[in-house]
C-alpha cells in the first residue's frame, strides 16, 4: 500500500511529493516521486541500481559455470587420440 510523504515546495514553485510502500516488516521502500509543476504532475520512479547489478553479475556467473560445463565435457580442441587405420 502507498504511503505519500509530506509535500514540500522548491525554490521555483515545484511541489515534490514522496511515495513509500511499508512492507510486512516495517520497512519503507522508496516508490518514486510526484512533481507538480507549471507543465503539470509526472511520476519519476525511485530505480534500484544495486539489483541491476547483482542480476548482471549472476547472469555472468551462471555463464561462466555453463561454459565450463560444455568446455570440460567436449572440449572444442580436436582429439589428439584417434586411431590410426591399419589394414590386418
Amino acid at each position: 500500500m502507498p504511503v505519500f510523504g509530506e509535500p514540500y515546495e522548491v525554490g521555483d514553485g515545484t511541489v515534490i511529493v514522496t511515495v513509500t510502500r511499508t512492507d510486512w516488516r516495517g520497512r519503507d521502500h522508496p516508490l518514486g516521486l510526484y512533481v507538480v509543476g507549471a507543465q503539470g504532475a509526472t511520476w519519476k520512479p525511485a530505480v534500484d541500481a544495486s539489483l541491476h547489478g547483482v542480476i548482471g553479475v549472476l547472469t555472468g556467473f551462471v555463464a561462466a559455470a555453463l561454459g565450463t560445463l560444455a568446455v570440460l565435457r567436449r572440449p572444442p580442441w580436436p582429439e589428439l587420440t584417434e586411431r590410426v587405420m591399419r589394414k590386418d
